[in-house]
């Protein structure tokens, strides 16, 4: 995969100005490419000299302005052109090659009925895998697109369709797009449509999954409604694209993408089996997410990719912010605090922590690295302070100034901070360059000293790392919580406080007021910080922290628990033996789902072989616990019985729920949850190869394709370890989501002895798995199969190594740069 510079796009952008694409794809042949005929259409300064982005499999013709092209201006990468005249035509006809790793034209046979499906993802610099093109954001385009199918496929695209004669069918051309936002779903879709304020809308799944398709339709197409309703209120500008399409597709790389007209859902998002709430909330929020994307990425885009907090970061918060204010999914700040920024925080505290809008990116492989969670998360909570600062009011009426100055075109930070400042008539540069130029994160911790009953002083402390020392205006709410004669906990009062960019500020409003049981920095999460209760608080929370009926209130305490024992400030002992006090009362699905998954990981990574059955087995206790105390049903039910199962040894009970005995009214043992129960049977050695190709064939499909590889590599057995491991590193083959899924099943800490020698074949294997795989898809499998569980001074030792090498591979760099950032943290917490 090509990597554009950004010296190389400014250049390029100076001298051309691309009009229209008009792309024909011929997909009826056999093997392993399929035909792609383009017509660029561009102006450029005569006499000039440019390239475009082309990696052909094979070349059949190519002609500038009438004139052919000789084989050797195609180097395999991109497309070298020369004597450019004012106005332009090229036309090339070449074969491309599909892909299997998510990323070009990706293609996929689902073993559920042998059916093929086909979708284009040309995300940062892929564009060239499909067609010639100019392939950078601010070199925006006419799409005009024809295709070529077999008769009984389905094609969509941005653009709306035209015509269809059998097996060819022609789209209209959409407005101007960059050439990432460039997309087509093929293959034998199931389709469900409807319309809605004039819309026409749009849902494709696999034929495999119509059924489910059908089944969720009008929850699918409520929540588009509802956001699209949000959306058109506030902003002046309608949805601009036309129809507004979904399709969830098999094996994609994200969650999402929003191409304007078609987005793109990873397809595990119709779910065959139960979920929880929490996990229909997070769709919901991705659906937000994407449209929010159609003013924010598509209607506007970042001139570069330094810029792409533009995107990501407004994109985040607004899907959380439509989903809490449009759906029924009140309480999505909740799972904000929770979850998603947590992610920010944890990025933002690793080698590789950058600024939400760096002020400079270098190329396209660095920006793909920063596709993390600073730039979605810590960009979204830093947006949620900014709006807490400058009144919701003038935040909109900025955001509208700065689409309609922009529209169909591309701005910059700078663009966006001149439309907020003249809205709210505040000077943004002093903020931006705090909260956007600069990395890492404050913590701000609560200082108590009393009199009696009383508070003698409150104190905020606010601090930064070393290397990053940056301090912050915070504008936060202190919560003052008491218990209540009926063993409640109330809320007394909630300060509004503004923090300057100080280390040390004195809460004098609460100087001699009586003391609060517990006293909440950030009670409401408005600010982007590391929070630390005082140690009376703190002390509170096993008794206060199951009381407390706030939702959000819950989980800004249980983050700031989290993040204490991340950082080594509170034992893992004492937050196992919290989740085992709170959480069988915990009523929000997404804060049990998160607290057991964030206790799990660190159970396994900072619990020593000593000390991690026993946590284990309290985990499974607290789980336990809270599946008898929920009504039947109950979407927490779905949440215990998943970490119960992930954290029990006890294989005959496993086997009874598999079998149908003595499983809870209410759950149901439907495909998902065996395969999970055999999981964790495999990573126990109490199920074999035979038994996992025995469900494998009871469940026929992707999913149970996808779970097979993950059990059969979480076998403690040598010769399963081996075959993983070389699927892992070794078959390019393999397609993104089989390896991605054998990279996750592969290390577990009950197994240490046995995977001790792939801890070294780590870190002389993976540099070829990179030479062989690239993108998303190379990262999320080298983050996968690194050895996080073998917590030692030796694994460092060899992170150090590679690190030091030089020439390695940006991505497997930085895997291994943070990886082994958290084993530091794990090893000091171990003591």
């Amino acid at each position: 995969m090509p990597t554009l510079t950004r010296s190389e796009a400014v250049e390029r952008a100076s001298l051309v100005d691309v009009e229209d694409y008009h792309v024909d794809l011929d997909l009826t042949a056999s093997g392993d490419t399929f035909r792609s005929r383009t017509v660029v259409r561009f102006r450029a300064r005569a006499g000039a000299a440019t390239f475009l982005e082309f990696e052909p499999a094979d070349v059949v013709s190519m002609t500038l302005n009438g004139t052919p092209l000789p084989p050797s201006a195609s180097t395999g990468a991109r497309l070298e052109l020369t004597g450019l005249a004012e106005s332009n035509e090229l036309v090339v006809d070449a074969h491309m090659r599909y892909s299997n790793d998510g990323e070009g034209l990706h293609r996929y046979t689902d073993p559920a009925d042998g059916h093929t499906y086909l979708y284009q993802h040309l995300f940062i610099n892929n564009a060239g895998r499909v067609l010639p093109s100019f392939d950078q954001p601010d070199l925006k385009a006419v799409f005009r697109v024809s295709v070529t199918a077999p008769e009984d496929w389905l094609v969509a695209t941005n653009g709306a369709l035209v015509s269809r004669d059998g097996g060819r069918w022609e789209f209209a051309p959409t407005k101007r797009i960059s050439t990432y936002l460039a997309s087509l779903i093929a293959g034998p879709y199931h389709v469900v449509t409807a319309e809605h304020d004039g819309i026409p809308l749009a849902l494709y799944a696999r034929a495999a999954l119509a059924e489910h398709l059908e089944a969720q339709a009008a929850e699918l197409f409520e929540l588009t409604r509802q956001s699209l309703d949000r959306f058109h209120e506030m902003f002046r500008i309608r949805y601009p694209f036309g129809h507004y399409q979904q399709a969830f597709a098999p094996e994609f790389n994200f969650g999402a993408m929003e191409y304007p007209g078609l987005v793109v859902f990873r397809d595990e998002m119709i779910p065959r089996s139960a979920v929880t709430d929490s996990e229909r909330e997070r769709r919901a929020n991705v659906i937000a997410h994407e449209m929010a994307h159609m003013w924010f990425g598509d209607l506007v885009t970042m001139a570069w990719w330094d810029d792409l907090w533009l995107n990501e970061s407004f994109a985040e918060y607004l899907g959380s912010r439509v989903t809490a204010e449009a759906t029924r999914f009140s309480d999505a700040w909740t799972t904000f605090a929770m979850q998603r920024k947590a992610w920010g925080l944890r990025a933002d505290q690793r080698p590789s922590t950058h600024p939400v809008a760096p002020s400079r990116v270098g190329d396209t492989e660095e920006a793909l690295l920063n596709f993390d969670g600073i730039s979605y998360a810590k960009g979204a909570a830093v947006l949620k302070q900014l709006v807490a600062w400058l009144g919701d009011d003038a935040f909109l009426a900025g955001l509208n100034d700065h689409f309609e100055a922009h529209a169909y075109g591309n701005a910059t930070l700078a663009d966006l901070l001149g439309a907020l400042s003249k809205a709210s008539g505040r000077d943004l540069s002093g903020w931006a360059e705090v909260w956007l130029r600069q990395a890492q994160v404050n913590t701000l911790r609560a200082e108590v000293t009393r009199d009696g009953a009383n508070y003698a002083e409150v104190a905020v402390l606010q601090s930064a790392p070393a290397e990053h020392p940056t301090l912050r205006p915070h504008r936060i709410g202190v919560g003052l919580y008491d218990r209540a004669a009926d063993g409640s906990v109330v809320l007394r009062e909630r300060l509004d406080v503004e923090l300057e960019a100080v280390g040390r500020t004195v809460l004098t409003e609460l100087t001699g007021k009586p003391a609060a049981d517990l006293l909440l920095l950030n009670d409401g999460d408005l600010t982007y910080a590391k929070i630390r209760l005082d140690e009376d608080s703190a002390a509170a929370v096993p008794v206060l922290l199951p009381r407390l009926d706030d939702s959000l209130a819950r989980a800004v305490v249980w983050a700031a628990t989290l993040d204490a024992v991340v950082d080594g400030e509170r034992p893992i002992a004492e937050l196992v033996t919290l989740v085992l006090a709170a959480l069988p009362v915990e009523s929000e699905t997404a804060v049990v789902e998160d607290v057991l998954r964030a206790t799990r990981g660190l159970v396994d990574r900072y619990a020593g072989p000593e000390t991690r059955p026993a946590a284990l087995q309290l985990l499974a206790q607290a789980a336990d616990r809270l599946l008898a105390a929920v009504q039947p049903g109950d979407s927490r039910q779905l949440a215990a019985a998943r970490g119960l199962i992930g954290a029990t040894t006890d294989t005959a009970r496993l086997r009874g729920w598999l079998a149908g005995d003595n499983v809870p009214d209410g759950l149901a043992i439907d495909a998902d949850l065996r395969w999970l129960i055999l999981y964790r049977l495999s990573v126990l050695g109490s199920a074999g190869g035979e038994e996992i190709d025995a469900e494998l064939e009871r469940d026929r499909s992707a999913s149970g394709e996808q779970w097979a590889a993950a059990c059969r590599a979480a076998r403690p057995d040598a010769a399963a370890k081996e075959a993983a491991w070389t699927a892992i590193v070794g078959d390019s083959t393999l397609s993104n989501r089989l390896a991605e899924r054998t990279a996750s099943g592969f290390w577990q800490p009950e197994q240490l002895e046995l995977l001790e020698p792939y801890v070294e074949r780590y870190f002389t294997d993976m540099p070829e798995m990179l030479r062989t795989r690239s993108g998303m898809s190379a990262e999320h499998i080298a983050t996968m199969a690194y050895p996080s569980v073998a917590v030692s001074e030796r694994t460092r030792q060899l992170a150090a190594a590679l690190i030091a090498t030089p020439g390695r591979n940006q991505i497997l760099r930085r895997v291994v740069q943070d990886s082994d950032d958290d084993m530091r943290r794990a090893l000091a917490a171990r003591g």
